[in-house]
Order: C-alpha cells, then structure tokens, then sequence
C-alpha cells in the first residue's frame, strides 16, 4: 500500500512546531530521531555539522493528527527556506516501487538529495518535478 503525507521542513525550529502541534490539535509523536541518532553519512549529506546544537536539530519526525500523519524535520540552513515550504511524501513498500516511480517522475525533474539509504529508509529519493512540486519516494522500512 502506498501511503501519501506532507512533509514539512523546518530550519531549527522543527522541535518547537511539534510542541505547537500537540498542544493545538493533540498531535501523538509517532517517530521522533535527531541528527544525533542519524549515520554520520546522513548527517553529512544533509550538511549538518558536529555541534552539539546540530545534532540535537530534528532529523526526522512523524505525528499523527487524528488520522492524518506528516513528516516533518529541521533542514540545514540559517532559518530561511531554500526550497518550497512543503514537500510530499509517498511511502512505498518496496525499494523497487521507489526505483521505478523515480524514474517515471525524473523527466524535467531536479533531484534534491540522490537515491540512497539513510537511517530512517532503505531507499529514498528527494526531486522537484517538472511542474515545481517537491516530493519524496522512500520505504518506511529497511528491510525490502
């Protein structure tokens, strides 16, 4: 099953948004890792530095409003977007069902991060489609 969420970053302040979210809508964490629990590689690729206050930054979350889930994390940066202000996410079962949705989405696209695994998803893959949209492909496991 394919599953669709909005994925919101954040530029230091992804901690405090979801104290907001669960105070005004009752949002429930349902994953919450910070750079300090990512692989240094992930880190490095997402241009996080070894600093204390970094790596306490928001490296991947997800809450739930009642039936709604969003993905949300701190993206590096000095406090001002650098991409749109929301992302979609589409969850896929399969690392095969990434591969091939990317390669049908890439025409005219501009790839954000290249196709990789990270601490949270064994297969995973950020672009701006030819219309201006920003999506992510991922697996929410890492086993397949």
């Amino acid at each position: 099953m394919i599953k669709v969420a909005p994925f919101l970053p954040f530029y230091g302040q992804c901690a405090n948004a979801i104290a907001l979210y669960e105070k005004a809508f009752g949002a429930k964490v349902i994953e919450l890792l910070r750079y300090s629990d990512a692989n240094p590689k992930d880190r490095d690729k997402e241009g996080i530095a070894e600093s204390d206050t970094d790596k306490n930054l928001v490296y991947h979350a997800q809450i739930k409003i009642g039936n709604q889930r969003i993905r949300m994390w701190d993206a590096a940066g000095d406090g001002s977007p650098k991409e749109p202000s929301m992302s979609i996410l589409v969850t896929f079962e399969t690392a095969d069902a990434v591969k091939a949705a990317h390669e049908i989405m890439s025409e005219g696209a501009t790839i954000v991060d290249p196709m990789c695994s990270t601490t949270y998803s064994s297969c995973c893959v950020s672009l701006i489609d030819k219309f201006g949209v920003h999506w992510w492909l991922m697996t929410e496991q890492t086993k397949k």
